[in-house]
């Protein structure tokens, strides 16, 4: 009986960990919506690149970006996307064309994932993408300092600060 209780709890672990991952950061489906989702906020644009099967990029999501989407406070400065690069089904771009999301990882010229871009409402870069995951204990500090720089970008510097 317990090793059933056990393979049970750890598929019920499993299936909330995906369920978690797909509902904390949306897919890109359309930039040109997303655009217009950031110039409400005056924010950014966070795409995180994925790759199927992608243990590093699991570990981004559900340690790092997942939590944030949650934030209040992110969720004032940026609009969170995530794009699986390899995938084929068709998304509006910021010009409001259909495209692939491999098409739109390749004007970005970045094919390792995850990556992490911050983007304005026209698709440019607003701050040196995050690659990769190299140390965990630091991996908060380069997103927020990317954040930060994106948003100084569309908001100016933050006033009152020492």
């Amino acid at each position: 009986m317990k090793p059933t209780l056990a393979w049970l709890g750890a598929i019920l672990t499993w299936a909330s960990a995906s369920a978690w991952a797909a509902g904390g950061v949306p897919p890109v489906s359309d930039l040109s919506r997303d655009a217009e989702a950031a110039r409400a906020i005056n924010g950014a644009i966070l795409v995180v690149l994925t790759g199927q099967h992608c243990v590093y990029c699991e570990r981004v999501l559900n340690n790092f970006l997942i939590p944030m989407s949650g934030n209040k406070d992110y969720q004032a400065k940026v609009v969170m996307r995530r794009m699986v690069v390899s995938d084929d089904s068709p998304i509006r771009g910021f010009d409001g064309k259909p495209n692939t999301p491999a098409k739109l990882a390749a004007l970005y010229g970045y094919t390792l994932v995850p990556t992490v871009l911050l983007l304005d409402g026209k698709g440019r870069l607003l701050a040196k993408p995050v690659v990769g995951l190299t140390t965990e204990d630091y991996y908060g500090m380069y997103l927020d300092e990317a954040i930060d720089g994106a948003l100084a970008k569309i908001r100016g510097p933050a006033r009152g600060s020492l």
